[in-house]
């Protein structure tokens, strides 16, 4: 089971109401000194109102990426979460992604890209905004069609991972433990993102990324080429 974890969400709250509540004025006095207590300048201006997360920025939807995971499991457990959630210090977050984006991070599609892309720590994935998802080549002017399939399939895969809520994303993506239902959900996304990109499947892995480096190279040919016309200029 994921173990949950909860925070105090005070931006409402009115001075009377906290008065009320001894036990969160506690960790409220506690994050005051936790801030005026740090070397960084940038984390002791924020001293002043302990009340409050620094960062409150509450999307309707977002993804929640891993900044490390296994390099065992088949794909990376992407999460997909509503403005109740707050994402901790372990991943990062993309703002306002919504279920197409979420099917095309957790294909094999975007996997292939990870396994070469990918920063490491050991040998698990270290996943970087940067370096991965910034560069990543998503589909090419996708058809409405293709998109309404990806979002299905996308949530097809989010109802699987509901079918076991005794059992953390580590144990639903662990290769060994990966149930059937989640696996065949996974199959479909995968065949709705590939037709995304081109009619006809995908025979290897490698084939996928020398369809994706083409597509990089594609998308960013102007790029260069805008470049060394600027050094060139006189």
């Amino acid at each position: 089971m994921e173990k949950k974890r909860w925070c105090l969400w005070l931006v409402d709250a009115e001075p009377n109401e906290l008065k009320q509540m001894p036990e969160v004025l506690k960790r409220v006095e506690l994050v005051k000194k936790f801030r005026l207590d740090s070397v960084a300048p940038s984390t002791q201006k924020f001293a002043v109102t302990p009340t409050l997360f620094r960062d409150r920025n509450r999307p309707e939807t977002f993804i929640v990426v891993p900044r490390v995971s296994s390099e065992n499991r088949p794909y990376i457990p992407f999460g997909f979460f509503d403005k109740n959630s707050i994402v901790s210090d372990t991943c990062m977050s993309i703002p306002n992604g919504n279920q197409y984006h979420f099917g095309v991070l957790m294909s094999a599609m975007h996997m292939a890209w990870v396994k070469y892309i990918c920063g490491r720590l050991k040998s698990d994935y270290r996943y970087s905004k940067d370096i991965v998802y910034n560069n990543y080549p998503w589909p090419e002017n996708p058809t409405v069609k293709q998109i309404i399939a990806i979002e299905t399939a996308a949530q097809k895969v989010l109802d699987a991972r509901l079918q076991f809520p005794n059992s953390s994303l580590a144990d639903l993506y662990d290769p060994l433990t990966m149930p059937p239902a989640l696996i065949k959900a996974h199959n479909e996304l995968d065949k709705a993102v590939d037709l995304a990109y081109r009619p006809h499947a995908f025979t290897s892995e490698a084939n996928r990324m020398e369809f994706l480096f083409g597509l990089y190279e594609k998308y960013t040919a102007d790029l260069f080429t805008k470049e060394k016309t600027k050094k060139t200029k006189k």
